[in-house]
């Protein structure tokens, strides 16, 4: 059963009410966990883009305010949901620390050893992205965590926003378990009901990682890999209750076919029902 997380990203607004919103929402969807994201635009930006580019000054709005950290950490527990965040800068990890059950590891920051030693010193779980990655570059990261890698786990991840369909290559799924002896599941950028479905029931996707927007009013919205409530909610439905249908196992007939058996084709003379069926039939 796949374990499912909401990702925020900077859908938020810098609003402690629609965070919160999130936070119901993915508890109501049947979400595990909802995920945010702490960075601040001087600390995640060279001064060379940042004095260059408009665009990349005016993220500063989309900036979570460390201030939302401990109301965010209580409604999560308030809506029995777990509270993650992902740090882009050193001192978001020990900032994070007191509040979040797992730190998520963004794939821009997979090559950033200092980052990923910080984060596993912490003793909590580690979710590590994987997108735009090579498996030696994977492989290096894992190894940061050494005697620690019991605490880790890797998504999978295409960072295209939207990642077509035909990019996906869930295979990959079962080639980074096979090399890291981590679990391993799926950072969807593909708002495809279709690759999600497959990552999980083909490829054993053990996490679900999915762009969260509650309105198409979210920052991110436009670029076109947040799902909506009405789109991802019966989704997580669909993909939870097939795993019900995995039974035990064992051949043998299901409680619904019992009353059936007896009229299956007699082997004697292959009418339907079994004889000692019609010998009552219709005796009332």
């Amino acid at each position: 059963m796949p374990f499912f997380i909401a990702e925020v990203s900077s859908n938020h607004h810098g609003d402690l009410q629609r965070c919160f919103q999130f936070i119901d929402k993915a508890a109501e969807m049947g979400c595990d966990a909802v995920k945010f994201q702490l960075f601040k635009i001087d600390q995640l930006f060279s001064p060379e883009v940042l004095s260059a580019s408009e665009q990349h000054r005016q993220r500063r709005q989309w900036e979570l305010p460390l201030s939302f950290l401990p109301a965010l950490a209580e409604r999560c527990q308030q809506q029995r949901i777990q509270f993650s965040c992902t740090p882009f800068y050193l001192q978001a990890v020990e900032q994070l620390q007191p509040y979040v059950d797992f730190y998520k590891i963004a794939s821009y920051e997979l090559l950033w050893d200092e980052l990923l030693l910080a984060c596993a010193e912490t003793g909590k779980p580690v979710l590590l992205s994987t997108g735009m990655a090579t498996l030696d570059e994977v492989k290096h990261a894992v190894d940061l965590f050494a005697n620690k890698r019991q605490q880790l786990s890797l998504l999978h991840c295409v960072s295209g926003y939207p990642a077509p369909i035909e990019q996906c290559n869930l295979a990959a799924i079962q080639t980074l378990r096979d090399a890291c002896g981590c679990p391993v599941g799926w950072s969807d950028h593909s708002v495809s009901p279709a690759v999600l479905q497959r990552a999980v029931h083909r490829w054993g996707a053990e996490i679900v990682e999915f762009h969260l927007d509650l309105d198409t009013q979210g920052d991110e919205y436009a670029a076109g890999h947040c799902w909506l409530p009405e789109q991802i909610a019966p989704l997580i439905r669909d993909i939870r209750s097939a795993f019900t249908a995995d039974g035990s196992a064992r051949k043998e007939p299901a409680p619904i076919e019992q009353a059936d058996r007896d009229w299956r084709a007699d082997p004697q003379d292959g009418l339907r029902p079994l004889r000692h069926i019609r010998k009552t039939f219709g005796r009332g």
